[in-house]
């Protein structure tokens, strides 16, 4: 179990925009950084990280949180999970308390997983390393390729050996459990090794944990495939995970740009010669959620391709998911016979990169250029090509691109852009239908009973967002304030607090709130004006009561910002009052007077009931609730004019 204090430290410590960063391109905008959104899928960034306020949140999701609890949602960490994780990143030491055998094998399930597969990756390495047949076999093949040692290891390459059971024997004398092995497909259900005579790929997760193998074999041999993977397992799922993304992430973003090849070693040689922001899809065709991970940091991705025209022809179908993401793509076919891989150790790094930023060409004008000369002199084949053309730009998101491609495409194609419009046109309209009946198609799936419903499922109604009921709206702007500027100074020369000034505003009916969870936010800083503690917004954020710290994220965050350009640009100044974020005596006393006016007319209407009441029984005390309906009104009235507000 790890200490508070060790926890206090790391919590202090981990930086929100650096954290976010390793998984997230974000680009500044004001005192912000925004980016896309890693929790759900989106095309325009909504997603927004305070680094002075130290937390994020997502106004297309509503996800929030701090540096932990991101860690948290991302990579499905626990609590103690994510806070080692940070740790690690930034070097602190934890102090924890001994636990007992039985309690270190009760570790989570996942844990577990990653440990077994990090145990795997150091048998490989040392097999590779620290033995003859590993040194000949394996170390000679990864060196013939030309990868460095430093290389080697950094990417927990290695090497195992043609023996049937040598790993899981090892594993399971050293503690392993053989239900894990062979959960994570290291070891086949008959107790063998499932990776054998292969040189060895670790496959990181974006956190840098080894979440599966790649295996190729050295001799060949016809029955045997060149290269093997681990199984789908709890931890990895092929399809959401890009070779080397762990390493490339960086320089993704510093470039600002990605690299796709299609091997493991074609990532190693442009990493190891400088070219860090590559990745791989490890021979598999690009999917939706490996295209999102790219498009977390760049929106520009460049594909190299082989001389192979017919591999070329047969992968560039697959392009549309990529354009309907809205990633800009460019394609670089490398000389007939050559690969990433042997085309950098033929010309070298200068040469290679010259080479793929001149030959780099537009995805769109790369499928023209190349489907044209297909075409060439044959009316019924340019039809069909005009119709592949613009299926594919039909497909890319923004209107205004689209445009510009029809226009261009027009052009390669002697016809006439009004015609590829209206085809286009079509096309986007049958897109979007589409997708809406299959949306539908989903929802009703969703809805159908299950197996062993006792009643069918009754229809899930679209929520509509209803307006505060009562005072919450003038509730929840006392508590924004409370959060976000308790500590800060109202009145200097008493020394009164904005918190103080408020809490002895709304003493009487800080047990009325409309909001329940508001009403418990007021109390409990009463509580703490009482204690002589303070009520500051690190307490809010870091609140043992998630809805609290939920509430708190979401109140001091917002999609607008005060923009810098009336300075910088315009020498248009706020004169009249301080920067929104620092005035919170002006907000405080007139946020107070709406709360009040507020509470004011709820006491009118609850007292013009009264007086019908009593007017109906004729009783006496008419007259007194009469006189009282008099000075509540006087009060309203004097509110009113001191907000500029107009009474109905």
């Amino acid at each position: 179990m790890i200490k508070p204090k060790s926890v206090e430290e790391v919590i202090e410590t981990a930086r929100i925009e650096e954290v976010v960063q390793d998984f997230v391109n974000l680009k500044r905008r004001g005192v912000n950084m925004i980016g896309l959104c890693p929790f759900h899928a989106e095309k325009t960034p909504s997603f927004t990280v305070s680094p002075s306020k130290g937390f994020y949140k997502c106004f297309g999701c509503g996800k929030g949180g701090d540096a932990v609890n991101f860690i948290m949602e991302l990579e499905h960490m626990d609590f103690p999970e994510a806070i080692r994780y940070l740790a690690k990143k930034y070097g602190i030491q934890l102090e924890e308390t001994e636990v007992s055998q039985e309690v270190r094998e009760e570790q989570q399930y996942k844990e577990s997983l990653y440990l077994v597969n990090e145990y795997a990756k150091q048998y490989f390495q040392d097999q590779l390393f620290l033995t003859d047949v590993g040194k000949s076999v394996g170390l000679h093949y990864f060196k013939e390729r030309g990868f460095r040692e430093e290389v080697i290891k950094k990417f927990g390459l290695g090497f195992a050996p043609d023996k049937k059971d040598a790993f899981t024997l090892k594993a399971t004398h050293d503690g392993y459990n053989l239900d894990l092995l062979k959960k994570l497909g290291l070891t086949s259900q008959y107790g063998r090794d499932f990776f054998r005579n292969r040189v060895m790929f670790a496959i990181h997760n974006l956190s840098g944990k080894v979440i599966g193998f790649g295996g190729r074999i050295l001799v060949k041999d016809v029955k045997a495939p060149k290269y093997i993977n681990t199984p789908e397992t709890d931890i990895y799922n092929k399809s959401k995970v890009l070779y080397g993304a762990f390493f490339a992430k960086r320089g993704i973003r510093q470039e600002d740009e990605c690299i796709l090849v299609e091997g493991y070693t074609d990532v190693l040689s442009l990493h190891q010669a400088g070219i860090e922001n590559v990745v791989a899809s490890s021979g598999t065709s690009l999917t939706v959620e490996q295209i999102r991970l790219i498009k977390r940091y760049t929106e520009n991705i460049k594909i190299l391709y082989d001389g192979d025209l017919a591999g070329v022809k047969a992968a560039l179908r697959g392009m549309g998911m990529v354009l309907e993401q809205g990633l800009n793509v460019k394609i670089v076919l490398l000389p007939e016979g050559e690969d990433p891989d042997s085309y950098l150790q033929k010309v070298g790094t200068e040469a290679f990169r010259e080479y793929i930023t001149q030959e780099a060409k537009d995805f769109i004008m790369f499928q023209a250029g190349l489907l044209q000369e297909e075409a060439a002199g044959d009316p019924v084949k340019k039809a069909k090509l005009i119709k592949d053309i613009v299926d594919s730009i039909a497909k890319i998101p923004d209107p205004l691109k689209r445009s510009l491609y029809v226009r261009e495409c027009a052009r390669i194609m002697e016809v006439e852009e009004q015609l590829l419009v209206n085809e286009a046109n079509k096309v986007v309209a049958y897109n979007f239908k589409k997708g809406q009946q299959e949306k539908e198609r989903e929802r009703l799936k969703e809805e159908a009973p299950q197996p062993g419903d006792t009643f069918p499922a009754p229809p899930v109604q679209p929520r509509e967002k209803q307006p505060s009921a009562g005072d919450e709206f003038q509730e929840k702007d006392i508590i924004r304030i409370l959060i976000a500027g308790g500590e800060k100074v109202f009145d200097a020369e008493q020394n009164i607090s904005v918190a103080q000034y408020i809490l002895s505003n709304i003493e009487d009916v800080m047990d009325n709130f409309d909001n329940k969870l508001y009403g418990q936010v007021a109390r409990s800083c009463h509580e703490r004006l009482l204690a002589q503690e303070p009520v500051d917004t690190n307490y809010f954020l870091n609140h043992s009561g998630q809805e609290i710290r939920q509430l708190a994220i979401n109140l001091l965050s917002t999609p607008y910002e005060y923009s810098e350009n009336w300075e910088k640009r315009w020498d248009i100044f706020l004169s009249s009052q301080k920067m929104p974020d620092e005035n919170f005596v002006k907000d405080s006393t007139q946020a107070l007077k709406r709360f009040k006016l507020k509470k004011l007319n709820k006491m009118i209407r609850q007292n013009a009931e009264k007086i019908k009441k009593l007017f109906e029984e004729k009783s006496g005390d008419y007259m007194v609730y009469l006189k009282l309906d008099q000075k509540l009104k006087a009060m309203r009235n004097q509110l009113a004019e001191e907000l500029g507000t107009v009474v109905l």
